[in-house]
């Protein structure tokens, strides 16, 4: 069996079938077929209105795309091999269908900007998307956030425990690091939505074409000025991937914390049924396999943008076939992020509650509160360097004698240093604490409750937009 040759009478004989199938992209490409349809359409209406084709060829031309769009959906259109990719699988049925005039549809028109045009289209759907997934993910972390401003959960620097604060002031933590993913996809949108139609192969066409008229009709905000860096440019990709990367890193983050907080040792959320498993073997386990599952799945991330780094790197000006690697990368790379999204939005939703009561228990079980003794002494006008010392041996001392900070008797505070009064119990119970944490940004309960207020707008002008 031989290849059916597809292209110009140059070559003499078909390709060896083992090499059709390593040459075609059929097998994932067709993922943009939607969006291959929407710019030819857009093509063919702009080949009529300059006069390159006339209205009638391009009515018949546009009818016969969206004949190719329905019978897609409908499932009666799945190209194989031998169809190498999506545009000359789309070219070949239109031309089924419609008969010669199907062979004009790719006059002033290369694969090249194409299929640069077709993956654009696709990004800056799939861009859109993840943005309103992420406001989603936002969403159930402010509504955790509003319910949980006074429950206490221990902060940690090395992960040893270092000040109490509020469980609010950590779930926003996230939704600030959502915000500005969401922020970089807005950024990264602008350099997704500019045309490179028109730029033909390399060096443009001879053609009357009009490419802000099919840039128009697309949606595009701009076109390509130069019509090499057009058919060659990935910086978009690249730029996407980056992001999507970032997105994984804080989704890694969180289910890092999830995974230990589920832990018996920490043992700061239960897990519901919906969203964990059991053990092959021990009966008794619940296993975290959702954030375990995206922890997992971020280094795949990763590894397209390294990938994808890699393929531009060489590549001299201007379309090399290399860039037929770019897609796969690209499509799993969304799809990974979309379902690590919406699997963790499910996670925070419906398939954790917070141990409230060891949360609350856990601030009372350490020294977290010691740099407020050292806030303490410094408020009575101690240097404070002078009162950090100090507080260091009240540690010490209280260590050696198995006792905590709120377990000491006011004499033995003053055995310490006399200015200490009463009034230090009060300094270092927890809640006290957290709530004179009070500078902006902190974690004191006042600026807490309007960092949500703040999140609450934020959303509400996303919903209104």
């Amino acid at each position: 069996m031989t290849q059916k040759n597809t292209w110009s009478d140059r070559f003499e004989s078909a390709l060896h079938p083992a090499i059709a199938i390593f040459n075609a992209s059929i097998g994932f490409d067709i993922e943009l077929i939607e969006y291959d349809l929407t710019g030819s359409v857009a093509h063919a209406k702009m080949l009529a209105k300059t006069g390159i084709i006339s209205e009638t060829e391009a009515e018949k031309l546009v009818a016969g795309l969206e004949e190719i769009r329905q019978e897609y959906r409908q499932g009666k259109f799945n190209p194989g091999i031998d169809a190498e990719d999506v545009h000359f699988a789309v070219e070949r049925r239109l031309t089924e269908i419609v008969g010669d005039t199907g062979k004009k549809l790719h006059t002033a028109r290369s694969r090249n900007d194409q299929v640069g045009t077709d993956i654009r289209l696709y990004l800056r759907a799939e861009i859109k998307n993840i943005q309103n997934q992420l406001r989603q993910f936002q969403a159930i972390l402010l509504k955790l956030a509003e319910n949980n401003v006074e429950t206490l959960i221990p902060g940690y620097t090395h992960l040893q425990r270092a000040q109490p604060l509020s469980l609010a002031h950590h779930l926003l933590a996230y939704f600030q690091m959502a915000q500005r993913d969401w922020l970089r996809l807005a950024d990264v949108y602008k350099r997704t939505n500019i045309s490179p139609l028109g730029c033909g192969a390399l060096a443009g066409t001879t053609f009357p074409i009009d490419r802000e008229y099919s840039a128009d009709l697309l949606g595009f905000e701009d076109i390509y000025q130069n019509s090499l860096d057009g058919v060659s440019d990935r910086d978009f990709a690249i730029e996407f991937l980056c992001a999507a990367s970032l997105i994984m890193v804080h989704l890694s983050r969180l289910s890092e914390e999830m995974i230990l907080w589920a832990s018996e040792e920490f043992n700061f959320i239960k897990l519901k049924d919906s969203c964990a498993t059991g053990s092959s073997i021990m009966p008794q386990k619940k296993n975290p396999d959702v954030p375990e599952l995206v922890r997992g799945k971020t280094g795949r991330v990763f590894g397209h943008l390294q990938a994808l780094l890699v393929i531009m790197k060489g590549l001299p000006l201007a379309y090399n076939k290399d860039l037929q690697e770019d897609k796969e990368g690209i499509f799993d790379g969304v799809k990974t992020v979309k379902a690590c999204l919406e699997a963790m939005t499910i996670l925070l939703e419906e398939g954790i509650t917070f141990n409230r009561d060891r949360l609350n228990n856990a601030v009372n079980e350490d020294f977290s509160n010691a740099t407020d003794v050292a806030d303490y002494l410094a408020g009575k006008g101690i240097p404070f360097r002078e009162a950090y010392n100090l507080v260091g041996k009240v540690v010490k001392t209280s260590l050696a004698g198995g006792k905590l900070l709120k377990d000491l008797t006011l004499e033995e505070w003053q055995q310490l240093h006399p200015a200490f009064e009463s009034d230090i119990y009060d300094a270092i119970a927890p809640k006290r604490v957290v709530s004179a944490r009070n500078s902006y940004g902190g974690t004191g309960f006042e600026q807490v409750r309007n960092a949500i207020i703040k999140a609450q707008n934020l959303l509400k002008s996303h919903s209104n937009t």
